[in-house]
């Protein structure tokens, strides 16, 4: 039953439903302490000055007193009496109004306290869900109606102890709140600047069954209050009892009996240690530590983490605890229908960032995303089809992703052949997971050369390299054919992928420039230069897929970096627009000029034939598109990636454990049919496009065999594209060509 305090505002009443109780128990209390104690003050003080009064002081030399000191009026003692008496009363009454005044200003937030009797009546939550572009549903995240709760006597102990030790290990000691986790939750989040909370079992319980998620003092100091109350009221027993039937473990399951359910097909009796200990880890961060989730490999670390906490605790041995983390769990087959599913969970884990997870998983939103459905569809299905057919070529798995470079909008989003396949942890979602980029990498680093004196008819030197860089071996850069070329011009050594130009070029510039120039585009992985070597233009630094189409999508959008934009709009239960984008961040980070002399040169065929050849899957016949290759030399990664001004696909092969694949021909097989046959669908039915063409570049005859103006009469003469003021100035007969910046300004030293 409700108690109603209500307090008296000169003639306005204010009904405040738990102020009342607030103040006896907690205002009423200080208010007499306050008054006991101007009492015994006052006590003590009529003592003394009696005291005083009837003692004789010894005769001791007082100084002369100063004029003001001596015009100063003698005070009796029982005046001196009748003063100290006042004080005190006037410090009692001043202290018990401003308990008071502190009282009614906790009444703002005290009068929606919600009572903990209502922890066994709360409202249902509402469902989440999930939309392509055109309104098709994706998946609903939502609450079951009907939970199974269970009683803390039939929970295995282990899962109690294994709770209590990664939640709230003084849980049987505090009532309610943790002076110990509070000071250590704010030298972490003060001083380490590390996020972490001081909640304890009680405060979670109230915050996921009581409270919203907003994140102010005010829900802070309603949490803190409830938890007192709550203790008052319920025995500890109880509050776990409450907090193992409530607390989400991801998704629509919420309480430690679906949660067994879900996640092991048995019931919470029934769970072995090692199970008990995974799911202990998982409310904290459902999304982030659910072993179906976007790094499924966090869930085992935080179960290592639980396990590690229970022997600190001296619930386990050592022993024990190893073998519980050696123990292969068998995990339920997942049969909520989902369409997209890496993409669903890419979002989901972007909505939680944004909104935390309680208001994704109960607050009803509605969210419209970039993807369309029917593009998804064809793409997953020739990402499998393909690879089953790549088998012999130890290739298990492939990755796509179609993006809009203008809006940055994602359109499809495969992050492996299948989803639920359990030979390849068919869930990890290659599309965001670290790989390996290989020669795909390399517009980045000619970008620097095309903006510091290179232009695409500039000749480089082709041929065999040492460099000696201080504590490391020496290295001496190979092309994938194993041959050497020769003075090649920047075009054609760009387009057909030779890896000892894209070396010398640089070691021209430094590493340093060019892991700038990819944090620029896009790259969010290459955080210390230091890291790296040479060998970064040949894809030696690791990347994203969803990083990748961002630095491509530069290229197609004319210099303009457009981050990827997954959701166009979110709205509250209310039809209320949370928000809206129409497109990704924009960013200038190339000139126009640079950024479509790239991209000529990776839409030109005949400068990747050399490489590829003149009908390779990377030509599209009467279609402008720009393309790259790139494999790594350990043979764990393949990459295609191209591009229109609207369209952009980019498709990986390889296989999860990095096992290296035993054969594949960028061009031929691997990434190369799979990307060829998205694009064909894709653009079907399109009108072509065609890269706009800046003002600034210039269209220019050369000669064929040394890059220069033609001679009077020169028999090879073609068609180049410089920037005004790049075009040669000398013709052949001259044999003038643009040098390669000396290595002696480089850090890096050939020997």
């Amino acid at each position: 039953m409700k108690r109603t305090g209500k307090v008296s505002r000169g003639q306005k009443k204010i009904s405040l439903p738990l102020a009342g109780r607030f103040f006896s128990f907690i205002g009423k209390p200080i208010f007499k302490g306050l008054l006991y104690l101007g009492y015994l003050s006052l006590a003590i003080t009529t003592k003394v000055e009696k005291s005083l009064s009837s003692h004789k002081p010894k005769k001791i030399n007082i100084p002369k007193p100063s004029l003001a000191k001596a015009i100063k009026p003698k005070t009796s003692s029982s005046s001196k009496v009748s003063s100290r008496i006042i004080n005190t009363i006037s410090f009692s009454l001043g202290m018990g109004l401003a308990s008071m005044a502190f009282v009614y200003f906790l009444f703002p937030i005290l009068k929606d306290l919600p009572s903990p009797q209502s922890l066994a009546n709360r409202d249902q939550s509402l469902t989440t869900k999930i939309f392509d572009r055109n309104g098709k549903i994706l998946y609903k995240i939502y609450l079951e109606k009907n939970r199974t709760p269970v009683p803390l006597t039939d929970l295995p102990p282990y899962l109690i102890q294994a709770t209590l030790s990664i939640e709230d290990k003084e849980f049987y000691k505090h009532r309610g709140l943790s002076l110990t986790g509070i000071i250590r939750a704010a030298y972490q989040n003060l001083i380490l600047r590390e996020k972490t909370g001081g909640s304890t079992i009680t405060q979670q319980l109230i915050k996921n069954a009581l409270l919203t998620s907003e994140k102010t003092w005010q829900r802070k100091i309603k949490e803190a209050l409830l938890a007192v109350l709550v203790e008052k009221k319920y025995t500890k027993n109880q509050i776990l009892e409450m907090y193992f039937n409530e607390v989400g473990f991801g998704g629509a399951t919420y309480g430690i009996e679906e949660a067994a359910e879900t996640y092991f097909g048995k019931h919470a009796r029934d769970l072995s240690l090692a199970e008990a200990a995974l799911l202990a880890g998982l409310p904290a961060s459902p999304t982030r530590y659910s072993p179906f989730g976007l790094n499924s490999y966090l869930a085992k670390e935080r179960q290592a983490l639980v396990l590690k906490r229970m022997v600190e605790e001296k619930y386990l041995t050592e022993e024990e605890a190893n073998q519980a983390l050696a123990e292969k769990l068998q995990f339920a087959p997942q049969k909520t229908e989902i369409f997209a599913p890496h993409f669903v969970m890419y979002v989901k884990d972007l909505l939680v960032q944004k909104y935390g997870e309680k208001m994704v998983e109960t607050g009803g939103l509605e969210v419209k995303t970039s993807l369309d459905l029917e593009i998804q569809n064809s793409v997953q299905e020739i990402v499998a089809q393909e690879i089953k057919k790549l088998g012999n070529l130890h290739i298990t798995n492939g990755a796509a992703l179609v993006t809009n470079p203008k809006t940055g909008e994602i359109l499809a989003m495969v992050g492996s052949k299948d989803y639920f396949a359990k030979d390849i942890d068919g869930n990890v979602n290659v599309t965001t997971s670290l790989r390996q980029p290989g020669s795909s990498i390399k517009p980045v680093n000619y970008s620097l050369a095309l903006e510091n004196g290179f232009t695409a008819a500039s000749l480089i030197d082709d041929s065999p390299i040492t460099y000696q860089v201080p504590g490391q071996p020496p290295y001496s850069p190979q092309n994938y054919d194993h041959r050497f070329h020769g003075q090649t011009s920047l075009r054609i050594a760009l387009g057909s992928s030779f890896n000892v130009p894209a070396v010398k070029i640089l070691a021209a510039f430094g590493v340093k420039k060019m892991v700038q120039r990819g944090e620029e585009m896009g790259i969010t992985t290459w955080t210390d230069p230091s890291r790296y070597g040479l060998s970064l233009t040949l894809g030696g630094g690791d990347v994203r897929m969803t990083d990748m189409a961002v630095v491509y999508g530069v290229l197609a959008n004319s210099g303009i970096r457009v981050d990827l934009n997954p959701i166009l709009e979110v709205s509250d239960s209310q039809g209320k627009i949370l928000e809206k984008n129409s497109q990704g961040k924009n960013l200038p980070v190339l000139s126009q000029s640079v950024a479509y002399l790239l991209t000529n040169i990776l839409a030109d065929n005949s400068a990747r034939t050399p490489a590829f050849g003149p009908n390779s899957l990377l030509y599209i016949p009467d279609r402008p598109v720009a393309v790259k290759t790139g494999t790594t030399q350990n043979m764990r990664d393949n990459w295609t990636i191209g591009y229109t001004p609207s369209l952009l696909s980019a498709v990986w092969v390889g296989n999860n454990d990095s096992s290296p694949m035993s054969y594949v021909a960028s061009g031929v097989t691997g990434a190369s049919p799979i990307w060829r046959k998205i694009m064909d669908q894709l653009l079907e039915g399109r009108k072509a496009e065609d890269f706009i063409v800046p003002p600034e570049i210039k269209e220019t005859d050369i000669c064929q065999t040394t890059n220069t103006l033609p001679c009077r009469g020169c028999p090879m003469i073609k068609k180049e594209f410089f920037i005004l003021g790049t075009e040669p100035q000398a013709s052949c007969s001259g044999q003038w060509v643009t040098p390669i910046p000396s290595p002696m300004i480089s850090p890096y030293y050939p020997q």
